[in-house]
């Protein structure tokens, strides 16, 4: 069994072995590794450079926006994004007021609308209603007559195509063959009773012959 003594010392002589590598031992390893080294290396320096870079775009918008502002030039405008105004019994709050732009008469209304509503009468109520919406519920409801729009414009389709219909039936198509008259339709039932077509349960089957009609 060894003494702590001698393990101390093999101890010291490991480490003392590795501070021997010098500089040119560890070159001489990383050229052994070759394009692993040159890519690790092509990496970190790309990283770097990168992360460089977006620091410095950065730092220059800040600059260039706390230069605008001390200025006293707009830095950005805020657009407008909100949906048009417009009336629906399914949307009781629209996006925006039906009037953007107020009168002076109307700024000084909205001021008051602030305060207690018992101080504002019938009129100014609705001045303010007006303001903010375009139509009541009730004139949203009410007729508006567009079913007679509808109905005029489907007589009026209804009757260019049956006039279409009746010029190309004069003008288009063929006459009617003769096979279409009342007077050749008897000639040809006369025909076939005489054949006596299907006597058991057919066409003939209903004639009586001793009476010379049908039965």
């Amino acid at each position: 069994m060894a003494s702590p003594r001698r393990e101390r010392r093999e101890e010291g002589r490991r480490r003392a072995d590795e501070c021997d590598q010098t500089p040119k031992v560890r070159v001489q390893a990383c050229m052994r590794r070759g394009s692993l080294c040159k890519t690790t290396m092509l990496r970190l320096t790309a990283g770097r450079v990168r992360t460089l870079l977006s620091r410095q775009a950065m730092a220059a918008l800040s600059t260039s926006s706390a230069r605008m502002a001390s200025h006293g030039h707009e830095v950005s405008e805020q657009a407008d994004i909100s949906l048009p105004y417009f009336d629906r019994l399914d949307t009781p709050l629209p996006d925006r007021p039906y009037q953007d732009s107020l009168s002076a008469a109307e700024k000084s209304l909205k001021q008051k609308e602030k305060g207690p509503w018992t101080s504002l009468s019938n009129e100014e109520k609705l001045a303010l209603y007006r303001i903010m919406f375009k139509e009541t519920y009730a004139e949203m409801k009410r007729p508006t007559g567009e079913w007679k729009t509808v109905v005029a414009g489907i007589l009026f389709f209804m009757g260019a195509t049956g006039l279409v219909v009746l010029w190309q039936r004069y003008y288009v198509y063929p006459p009617h063959p003769p096979s279409f008259d009342e007077e050749w339709q008897a000639k040809q039932v006369k025909r076939m009773l005489d054949m006596r077509i299907n006597p058991v349960e057919g066409f003939s089957s209903k004639w009586d012959y001793e009476k010379g009609q049908w039965k």
